[in-house]
């Protein structure tokens, strides 16, 4: 049951996250006067709906995105073509088409055409309303970029409560395992009679037990502990713990034992990669894990960090999803940058059901999760493809510098871009969305990433 709490918050988050986005686009639309006919989350069958102020508001069966539906997305076909065609023109001209240009050009056309219709009925003369191809450039811009920047307002919002509300998981001087014996380096085993007593074990350390001095100095977390064991090296020292409330005086003497050397948190092989190993005084104790709070100045690097990366793996996604193809059909491991709304859900219930997480943990990266997808969902629709937002953008900023061109060449005004003309490559992308959708659900059934 637990893991279906994870999968339950996961998907609640993304509904309210695609909600907002929306809500991103809706409010300046409105504000700008632009005719708004719909505000659905979800797609398929309407579940819910009901209409205020003209807009009519709902829920749609399959939560996997949503839309704002605004009057005059593309420029109807007068605007264009100088002359509005009948409908029996249209007819004709239908009929007229063959081939794959033909397919093309009545898909443009058809997109006008609806269009035109689509602003005959909704939009009155004096009414103050307005279709969106009517919008100056910068108005245009502030619409569509209004769900995106929703989506990283989420983003910073959530990566501050994680970083400064929960904090960043730290090693401790709290001690999660004692060791009962000293193994030789590089092997892995239980202990035997014949291997000797672990420092720690033998001077009565226990898991829980908080180190709060080491030879007489002062211990405040995990790297004060590692270095005062090595300035000590083998002398015995006394080490004073605190366990259920009471301070307890011991007395540890380290042993000399080889142990890989690591530097920068990676194991140090030689010249031909066999792993280098060094004599270090050993106690045999493992550091716990505490949440601390972070400053909020930590935040804007941690953000940046998060978008640099998603940038990273949006622009190398068609090699990271021919590596995820391949892993799938020959099982080997998959690439864990990539996952789909089916492996997102999985993680969720993870985190929830795992015994290796904290509460307070479970929390934070249950909270660093859906931060994460709502950067992903930020850096995604900024691709400067329709039916994305990145593609409207990418249509406004042409626009104006077509318009510009036109004005510093003395050229009458070309009028809004055409971007009708765009509605081929559309459907390609639709396809390949969909497709992409699919595969990663395929991907995260049959080779899932194994994260805890």
């Amino acid at each position: 049951m637990d893991f279906w709490w994870g999968v339950l918050i996961i998907a609640i988050g993304l509904i309210l996250s695609i909600a907002l986005h929306e809500i991103g686009h809706l409010v300046p639309a409105k504000l700008f006067k632009v005719r708004v006919t719909q505000y659905f989350v979800g797609f398929g069958r309407t579940l819910w709906s009901t209409r205020r102020g003209g807009t009519e508001y709902g829920v749609k069966m399959l939560p996997l995105g949503g839309y704002v539906r605004m009057v005059g997305m593309f420029p109807p076909a007068g605007v264009q073509e100088g002359e509005q065609l009948s409908e029996d023109a249209r007819y004709e001209a239908r009929q007229r088409r063959t081939g794959l240009r033909g397919v093309i050009t009545g898909i443009v056309e058809e997109t006008r055409a609806a269009s035109t219709d689509e602003i005959a009925s909704e939009i009155r003369p004096g009414d103050g309303r307005l279709a969106f191809y009517q919008l100056t450039m910068p108005r245009k811009l502030v619409v569509m970029a209004g769900g995106p920047l929703m989506n990283l307002l989420i983003a910073v919002v959530l990566f501050a409560v994680v970083l400064s509300g929960f904090g960043v998981p730290t090693a401790s001087n709290q001690l999660a395992s004692v060791s009962s014996c000293v193994l030789p380096a590089g092997e892995d085993r239980e202990c035997t009679d014949a291997d000797p007593v672990a420092p720690a074990a033998q001077a009565g350390l226990q898991p829980g037990d908080r180190v709060v001095s080491w030879a007489g100095t002062p211990i405040a977390d995990w790297e004060d502990l590692t270095d005062a064991i090595d300035a000590t090296g083998t002398r015995t020292v006394e080490v004073v713990v605190e366990r259920d409330e009471n301070r307890l005086p011991l007395t540890l003497t380290p042993t000399l034992t080889e142990r890989p050397v690591v530097e920068d948190g990676a194991y140090v092989t030689d010249a031909e990669g066999e792993q280098l190993y060094t004599e270090q005084p050993f106690v045999g104790v493992g550091a716990g894990r505490e949440l601390v709070p972070q400053p909020v100045t930590a935040v804007p690097g941690h953000v940046w960090q998060v978008f640099t990366g998603t940038v990273e793996i949006v622009l190398t996604l068609p090699q990271r999803l021919v590596s995820i193809a391949q892993s799938t059909l020959g099982g080997a491991e998959r690439d864990p940058g990539v996952v789909g709304i089916v492996g997102v859900g999985r993680l969720g219930g993870e985190v929830t059901s795992t015994d290796l997480l904290t509460t307070p943990e479970r929390g934070a990266v249950l909270l660093e999760i859906l931060a994460s997808l709502n950067m992903a969902l930020f850096v995604f629709n900024l691709v400067p493809l329709l039916p994305l937002d990145g593609g409207h953008i990418a249509g406004a900023l042409f626009e104006s510098a077509r318009r510009r061109l036109a004005q510093l060449t003395g050229r009458a005004d070309p009028g809004p871009a055409d971007t009708a003309k765009l509605m081929p490559i559309t459907y390609v992308v639709v396809v390949l969305l969909a497709g992409m959708s699919v595969m990663l659900a395929i991907a995260d059934i049959v080779n899932p990433i194994q994260f805890f």
